[in-house]
């Protein structure tokens, strides 16, 4: 693994307007991502974990331009994509791409399999005949375990598992460097989990692959990561190595989410921590730290001054005033 980050994000912020004052000039805005910054190495797995309307999907899509940032910088390989457009970030494209959450509301209805995954090639010219494109479209399905004899099928004639297969390769196709996964396996079943999980971690290893891995079960994200981040209403809350995170979480947000996660072993219980409320609104977040309405101890510093993110230990960043 190099020094120098594959990606980079700084101060990343996407805010939607919801509501419109005189001359169609926003008056209230959904913070959805407030001002996130990491760093992505070559082939390394980050994980993104949260509550649901945490402002993780938000980050994935910012990351690779399908939402617009409102502010903030995303540097891929040493290019600014946020100053990139028309032909030049189609051709960056080639580089980064992602795989969506749900495996049929993703995948065109109306074509092939062949189709949906050399549409890739036709964009970025990547076969030069027809032979060629059948023979690249059947390698990818062999990649990705799938019959090189179906590729003339539509979805609708596929699992789930194999439906995200088919998004995999689809992602594999223009031989990316970085793989945005949207909560990957949130729609299939524990046991296509395993193997949708397995395979990303063995196409890894073969094509030196980096992935921002986007879930909300820290068991899975555990198990993939090799860093792990903790949003909480458009921030990191935390951001550390996964066995840290799991063993020795510093956040109160971050230990509550530990809690809740099954353990196999009755010997070793943990105690549930169990936060009251609800996630504020992002409309209207709370002063001070975002997090200090539910959290179990706070004082009175914690509403009215918000915490920076600061290292406690090499590697392990905080933002919280009495994380130690």
């Amino acid at each position: 693994m190099t020094s120098s980050p594959l990606l980079t994000v700084r101060d990343l912020k996407v805010h939607f307007p919801v509501q419109h004052g005189l001359f169609s000039r926003a008056k209230v805005y959904v913070k959805a991502v407030d001002g996130v910054s990491f760093s992505l190495a070559p082939g390394e797995t980050l994980g993104l974990v949260g509550e649901s309307g945490c402002g993780k999907t938000t980050l994935g899509r910012a990351v690779v331009r399908l939402i617009e940032p409102t502010a903030g910088s995303v540097t891929f390989d040493g290019d600014e994509l946020t100053k990139l457009d028309g032909a030049a970030l189609r051709s960056r494209r080639r580089g980064f791409q992602m795989i969506f959450q749900d495996p049929y509301g993703s995948l065109n209805p109306r074509m092939t399999v062949e189709g949906i995954i050399g549409e890739a090639l036709d964009i970025h010219s990547l076969a030069t005949d027809a032979k060629a494109r059948r023979a690249r479209v059947a390698a990818l399905l062999e990649a990705v375990g799938l019959n090189t004899a179906h590729a003339q099928r539509y979805p609708h004639e596929f699992s789930g598992g194999q439906r995200q297969r088919i998004g995999i390769a689809r992602a594999l196709a223009v031989e990316p460097k970085l793989i945005v996964c949207d909560e990957p396996v949130s729609a299939l079943d524990v046991s296509v989990q395993a193997q949708i999980i397995n395979l990303l971690q063995d196409l890894q290893r073969q094509r030196g692959l980096a992935y921002l891995f986007v879930a909300h079960d820290l068991a899975v994200v555990e198990h993939i990561s090799r860093r792990v981040m903790v949003m909480y209403l458009g921030l990191v809350a935390e951001l550390a190595d996964a066995k840290a995170i799991v063993r020795a979480p510093k956040h109160p947000y971050t230990q509550a989410l530990i809690s809740a996660v099954p353990v196999v072993d009755p010997a070793s219980k943990r105690s549930r921590i169990l936060l009251p409320g609800d996630v504020p609104s992002p409309i209207n977040p709370p002063s001070g730290c975002p997090f200090h309405p539910r959290c179990p101890v706070a004082e009175a510093r914690c509403r009215v001054e918000k915490p920076a993110l600061r290292e406690l230990a090499p590697g392990h960043s905080v933002a919280c005033h009495l994380a130690k």
